[in-house]
């Protein structure tokens, strides 16, 4: 976990040796003994773009393998029958996962519930009867769900969605679209926010309510998936709502507040994001120091050469900045205390630096460092991603600044 002078706690050891144990049984054995089934694009997506049925099924398996072992709902709030960790233990288990394995074996992604795809905080704002309705097969892994936010015309500026909601007796009413929705082709529920105050909305001044629904309701469809990097498919879905019909104790919390449930996922998805992007780039650099070691040119092995070593080097220190950045702002949020500028700073850096070292480890590589045998180019595709989703590089840098401005000035 690094050499940091705060050492993880004998409970969090115990939950990462058992994680471990896990996930070489459930799933680095599940790959290797499935093949290219789950590590050739070409095979893992059908001529729709979308998971085959062979894939689908390998990742309810984890899921459903994890929740019964207590490790998919770990991040869970206790009061929706989770394990009820905070936020260091998160970044500690993302980081550490995403380290020792890779993007190889990507069924890892699916060992913890991840705050969009699974059983979160966001639901702690539902009624006593959704819960009833969605927990049981959510908190099983039988179940997913997924995060309606994005739409075509409102990316980093979400307060301009245009989809609507309007009460019909006891139902809401929802019309509109969605995009970039991750697992939407797969999900079995969707947090969908829309407009319920236009007036208010425009005013930027709440507005905007959170629905959940489930997605057989009638007039709801995914158009899948959204390919990406010239992939043949992918887990990124439009979703269209025409005339969406829900009952009315399927709306989180307060209405109008749908906004402030919104951020707090984000918030979680960012803490994600940073720990992810250092684990990736710790498993990178390793990969790379070895292979400099290894490898040899003009009769010395390349670690001899300061035009391979010092690039690395570099990525250290700024690993080690990265990592040190995460789990500060993770305490931080277990504390109670004032992250945002942090988080978004951490979230920020963290993407960037581990694409920096991603792509100086394939450097070192030379030719070798694009063939998909290494994994690189995957992990870089990850961390790029990671770059844009929940808050962009300039989003973000926004936000710091405007902390800055108004006097937050600790650092």
């Amino acid at each position: 976990m690094g050499n940091l002078s705060f050492n993880l706690s004998p409970e969090l050891e115990g939950i990462l040796e058992g994680l471990h144990s896990f996930i070489e049984q459930e799933v680095v054995e599940r790959h290797r003994q499935a093949g290219e089934a789950l590590s050739e694009p070409r095979l893992m997506y059908g001529d729709d773009g979308l998971f085959t049925e062979k894939v689908l099924e390998s990742i309810r398996e984890v899921r459903m393998a994890a929740a019964e072992a207590g490790n998919y709902t770990m991040f869970v709030p206790e009061s929706l029958g989770g394990g009820g960790l905070g936020c260091e233990a998160l970044y500690r288990v993302y980081e550490d996962i995403h380290h020792r394995y890779g993007p190889h074996n990507w069924l890892t992604t699916y060992v913890v519930a991840h705050w969009v795809r699974g059983p979160s905080h966001v639901l702690e704002h539902a009624t006593e009867e959704a819960r009833q309705r969605v927990l049981p097969h959510l908190l099983s892994g039988r179940d997913s769900m997924c995060f309606g936010m994005s739409e075509p015309d409102a990316g980093s500026d979400a307060r301009m969605m245009r989809t609507r909601a309007v009460p019909d007796g006891d139902e809401w009413v929802l019309n509109g679209s969605k995009i970039w929705i991750t697992n939407g082709p797969y999900a079995d529920f969707a947090v969908i926010f829309a407009v319920t105050d236009p007036v208010a909305a425009a005013d930027r001044n709440g507005g905007i309510s959170a629905f959940l629904v489930p997605t057989s309701t009638p007039g709801f469809s995914a158009e899948g998936s959204i390919r990406m990097f010239n992939s043949p498919g992918g887990d990124e879905a439009l979703l269209y709502l025409d005339d969406v019909r829900i009952g009315k104790e399927m709306v989180l919390g307060q209405l109008g507040q749908g906004f402030d449930i919104a951020l707090s996922g984000v918030a979680s998805g960012r803490l994600y994001n940073a720990a992810r992007a250092v684990g990736l780039a710790r498993w990178a650099l390793e990969l790379g120091l070895d292979y400099a070691k290894r490898r040899q040119t003009f009769g010395v092995p390349i670690s001899e050469h300061q035009g391979i070593t010092f690039p690395m080097a570099e990525s250290a220190m700024e690993i080690h900045a990265a990592h040190l950045m995460g789990l500060n702002c993770a305490i931080l949020i277990d504390q109670g205390r004032s992250y945002l500028k942090e988080l978004s700073m951490a979230k920020a850096y963290s993407t960037e630096v581990a694409a920096r070292a991603i792509d100086r480890v394939v450097q070192v590589h030379g030719a070798m460092g694009f063939t998909n045998e290494m994994g690189f180019v995957e992990a870089w595709q990850h961390v790029r991603k990671a770059g844009v989703a929940d808050g962009t590089a300039e989003i973000l840098r926004r936000v710091i600044a405007q902390r800055l401005l108004k006097g937050d000035l600790d650092l």
